[in-house]
């Protein structure tokens, strides 16, 4: 039988073990993530400032801003802390949110833009029934249906690679939580699994 040790950690192989190139990594990093940052903090803030923008399509805009910033954020933050401190170790704990919030938020963005594109759909479309389809109350539960489909996509993926074994070493071969390179580590062929993953996220897609 295979050495099924419990995991504490994943070690994380960064872009480089050489110290100057990941102070490199860290501030091009930091770069990318301030810009980020202050774009979509703009946005919410042009919004929620002017009165005359508050109708359906800004409100998914800014629903959009505030996946986006949480998305940037549980992507490379931990990345730029390990650089920083040069080190690649991150916890089972920390890895399993880490993998919570990028698929949840994924499938918030996925929903997202689709009823965006439904928005626009109608407005083009159908003008004059526009007020009559998309009233606050649609918009308010449209947007909770990307939400609430970002859940049903994480459920989905996070339960079906957490409840593998993994004996495979702890080292992924990426620099924050990814489920692929996650799954390279499991014992047992998750090949099926892995195929009615990819079903239930292309249908949602």
């Amino acid at each position: 039988m295979s050495n099924r040790t419990t995991l504490t950690h994943f070690l994380l192989l960064g872009f480089s073990d050489v110290w100057e190139l990941q102070i490199l990594h860290f501030l091009v990093f930091l770069v990318i993530y301030l810009a980020a940052l202050m774009e979509n903090l703009l946005i919410i803030l042009a919004v929620d400032l002017a009165h005359h923008l508050h109708t359906p399509m800004y409100l998914f805009l800014v629903n959009l801003s505030l996946i986006d910033l949480r998305l940037i954020s549980v992507t490379i933050l931990k990345s730029m802390v390990n650089s920083l401190i040069n080190s690649s170790s991150i916890s089972y704990a920390a890895c399993v949110t880490k993998i919570f919030f990028l698929i949840f938020l994924m499938g918030a963005d996925f929903s997202l833009l689709t009823i965006m594109a439904y928005n626009r759909y109608i407005t083009i479309c159908q003008p004059l029934h526009y007020e009559s389809v998309k009233n606050r109350k649609a918009c308010v539960q449209m947007a909770a249906s990307a939400w609430i489909g970002g859940f049903l996509y994480f459920a989905l993926h996070t339960g079906n690679t957490f409840a593998v074994t993994f004996c495979a070493g702890n080292m992924v071969d990426q620099f924050f939580c990814e489920i692929p390179q996650l799954l390279k580590l499991a014992c047992s062929n998750l090949y099926f699994s892995e195929i009615r993953a990819l079903i239930f996220s292309a249908c949602i897609v």
